[in-house]
């Protein structure tokens, strides 16, 4: 990378997020952008999780860019080398490679008042740029607790999203910590092969059959020469779940049918009542993501598996104790315990107009006006920003509408015209957020009587969208310049008073 190069765009990562903005860049016209990538692939979180079993808990055709549709998904839900093959091939055929900048962590973004742009700091050097569009998204830095004396454990540890292929598991002893969708996955996939697995659950989550098969030959065919055959399908996946979302954002009671589903599909599985208890949730259906799987259950009833109810307290040696005192002897402990979402590291890197970082803007909690842009941070946006999240259905919907906002935000600084930068109205800010929150009062996530990592520490829900992907479609839709304040540059400003 040239000592300080100068694009109009920068985009932080190449997940669905980042390529998604390189291929609407493009085809804006905008050839001027680089692609800072801190790995040496595309991917994002499909290409750090790659532990056994991994897979999305969407449809394929759901799960995939309404511009790149994919006639040859091999499953209704697809693995994760699935996904990740689509992405590599999304780079190949919209021509993004020339952008990328593989191993090119970013270390530091900072406003320049004067210039009115971001000077950004990698691994591999520096630049600046016009716009930056931070699409890291939620999912890319691991979480693990600070559980006392992990640090003297003599044996392998490992998140799930930094799977050790090099360790071998079988006929080991195996801790599990974490029940959620990453658990639910592997649990099932070790299970026949290491010696012994103790699964640590804090909280038991609410599971659904996973509905999973090949995608035929004969399908496979129609798609690819019809089409519409595959708009229709996604078309249909997407309707079923807009139809939903009222059940978890205005009638959380509602939801005590499907609940009595996931129950029955236990109990098809789970014959010991203690177990059974075990696995019970407390809490309303939805309050927590619902999880697919059927092999989850029929694997924690093996005799090779045992089930903590309690979350793990410390490690002794190469003991692992619950908060209830329970635990074992083991070789290995997997940490399934998810990731930093409502405190995004890169927040620490992103140093705003009044010299201060996103993250010390956010301590209260994460705001930004529609999902995308933070007062104080004047040119910049995310990609899967505070509440844009979903419960039910396919991030890529909201990915996209994302970029329709985007696309805009570039085209009204070239209408500006000149050294231009928008900035996000604090006023604007809040009263989005006001009514996202005043929304979100009568969600699941909100009533259904859990602690999720859609709460931030101050129990407020920043994750999630509480509305249809319609909704947030139609909010995304173009920018309203009456939320922004108009920034230029001093010598601009100048030159106008003298005209």
């Amino acid at each position: 990378m040239a000592e300080r190069e100068h694009v109009r765009v920068a985009v932080i990562g190449s997940g669905f997020g980042g390529l998604g903005a390189a291929v609407r860049l493009r085809r804006e016209g905008v050839t001027d952008f680089v692609v800072l990538e801190r790995a040496d692939s595309v991917g994002g979180t499909w290409r750090d999780n790659s532990y056994p079993g991994c897979a999305c808990d969407v449809p394929s055709h759901l799960y995939s860019f309404s511009f790149a549709p994919n006639p040859d998904w091999p499953r209704t839900f697809s693995g994760q080398e699935h996904i990740r093959a689509y992405l590599e091939h999304v780079t190949d055929v919209f021509h993004l490679r020339p952008h990328i900048r593989f191993d090119s962590e970013v270390k530091m973004m900072t406003w320049d008042d004067e210039k009115l742009r971001w000077e950004i700091e990698t691994s591999s050097g520096s630049l600046s740029a016009d716009v930056v569009v931070s699409a890291t998204g939620p999912l890319s830095d691991p979480k693990v607790p600070d559980v006392p004396g992990l640090d003297s454990f003599p044996g392998k540890v490992f998140h799930s999203a930094r799977w050790d292929h090099d360790y071998d598991l079988r006929g080991k002893r195996v801790a599990m910590v974490g029940t959620g969708a990453s658990a639910i996955q592997i649990v099932p996939a070790i299970q026949p092969e290491v010696g012994r697995l103790t699964l640590f659950q804090r909280t038991p989550p609410w599971v659904m059959p996973r509905v999973d098969r090949a995608i035929s030959g004969a399908e496979r065919a129609l798609h690819r020469t019809l089409p519409f055959t595959a708009q229709a399908r996604r078309g249909l996946l997407w309707g079923l779940r807009e139809l939903q979302v009222q059940a978890f954002t205005k009638h959380p009671n509602e939801l005590g049918f499907v609940e009595q589903l996931a129950k029955r599909n236990m109990m098809r599985a789970i014959k010991d009542p203690a177990l059974r208890a075990k696995l019970t949730p407390d809490y309303r259906i939805g309050c927590k993501r619902i999880l697919l799987s059927s092999t989850y259950y029929p694997a924690l009833a093996r005799p090779n598996v045992d089930v903590v109810a309690s979350g793990l307290s410390e490690i002794r040696g190469s003991a692992v104790v619950a908060a209830d005192g329970s635990g074992a002897e083991v070789d290995a402990i997997i940490f399934g315990t998810g990731f930093h979402v409502t405190d995004m590291p890169i927040a620490e890197r992103v140093v705003g107009a009044e010299g201060r970082t996103l993250a010390e803007v956010w301590k209260g909690g994460m705001e930004s006006l529609r999902g995308a842009s933070a007062a104080g941070f004047p040119n910049w946006m995310t990609i899967i920003g505070p509440n844009t999240g979903l419960g039910n259905s396919s991030m890529i919907l909201m990915i996209e509408s994302q970029l329709n906002y985007m696309a805009d935000f570039v085209r009204q600084l070239d209408v500006l015209g000149g050294r231009a930068a928008l900035d996000a109205r604090p006023g604007a800010v809040a009263a989005w957020n006001l009514r996202v929150q005043e929304r979100m009062k009568r969600t699941v996530w909100n009533t259904g009587g859990c602690t999720s990592w859609y709460l931030d520490p101050s129990g407020r829900n920043t994750t999630i969208w509480p509305g249809t992907t319609t909704e947030f479609r139609r909010a995304t839709r173009q920018v309203d310049l009456a939320e922004y304040d108009l920034l230029r540059a001093p010598a601009e400003q100048k030159a106008e008073v003298d005209a």
